[in-house]
């Protein structure tokens, strides 16, 4: 005998394995993750505690000793310090740069959109060493540039912390522009109508709505750019030559011309620690600021 079913009876739900899929197609990017990311970081603070010696190269045993060189030593300090503030700098005209370029493009009609947003991501698809070259020779005595700083009175460019910070913001400007257009999509132009017809004036309307809902962006961007920033080494081994040190080429001097890779490694962990330390601290108080903003 046939049963019958309700109209408004449903069939009994079926197991579903959206949470097993999920945990199977992770782990081979959890692989690839710790292969190319965990295992060399575990290794390179291993080999920071190894102690060294020039005639005998990197011996048994664990130490404190190279920590204690860098945290101790002037020279190193200063290159820390100087690794930090060209960094924060940086950072900021990134901002002022790429904040109103992103407010602009997430303006622009669709043709014009593709295009400018083609010419933002253009230095990309360039070698980083290329860029590199071209800036020293247009920063160079016998450059254009380096010989209208040379008519103002404002002394060789090339191989001082201007070059480094005029070739890092032309590399990072990308990754700020990016992350603020993506934000900007999100907010909705009639808002800004809305507000232009209570009588808010343009820098009320910016600094109210345009800039809360700018923020997200203006935080990833500035924490993408400060780390690229503090850890590039091309940019500031070819504009800042041999005596402009940074901690990036630091670290290479010390594996490659000096061999000393325990102490390399230290250098190297360091950066690490205090470069995270910089941006959750960053991140904290921007966060606490937007909250507010919000109410």
């Amino acid at each position: 005998m046939a049963t019958l079913t309700q109209p408004g009876a449903s069939s009994a739900p079926k197991p579903r394995n959206e949470g097993l899929l999920a945990i199977l197609g992770s782990i081979p990017l959890a692989i690839v993750f710790l292969t190319l990311v965990l295992t060399p970081l575990g290794l390179t603070l291993v080999l920071s505690f190894r102690p060294f010696d020039y005639s005998a190269g990197i011996l048994p045993g664990h130490t404190f000793e190279h920590y204690l060189a860098v945290v101790t030593d002037s020279y190193f300090l200063e290159i820390f310090w100087r690794t930090f503030w060209i960094a924060g700098v940086t950072t900021l005209i990134c901002v002022l740069i790429g904040a109103p370029e992103a407010y602009i493009l997430s303006r622009m009609g669709k043709p014009w959109r593709s295009i400018f947003l083609l010419v933002v991501l253009s230095p990309l698809l360039i070698s980083l060493v290329v860029r590199a070259f071209g800036w020293s020779m247009l920063l160079g005595p016998s450059g254009a540039i380096g010989k209208a700083a040379a008519a103002l009175g404002l002394g060789p460019l090339l191989y001082t912390p201007t070059a480094v910070i005029i070739g890092l913001v032309h590399v990072m400007l990308p990754f700020m522009v990016i992350p603020v257009w993506t934000s900007l999509q999100k907010l909705d132009p009639t808002v800004e109508h809305a507000a232009l017809s209570l009588n808010a004036s343009r820098f009320q309307t910016l600094t109210r709505i345009v800039l809360p809902q700018a923020m997200p962006g203006i935080l990833s961007g500035s924490l993408i750019v400060f780390g690229l920033s503090a850890s590039s080494f091309a940019i500031p081994a070819l504009l800042g030559g041999r005596r402009l040190k940074m901690v990036a080429t630091v670290v290479y001097d010390e594996f490659l011309t000096e061999l000393n890779w325990p102490l390399g490694a230290a250098i190297a962990i360091i950066l690490l620690v205090v470069n995270v330390i910089i941006m959750m601290a960053y991140n904290r108080v921007v966060e606490r600021s937007y909250r507010r903003s919000l109410g």
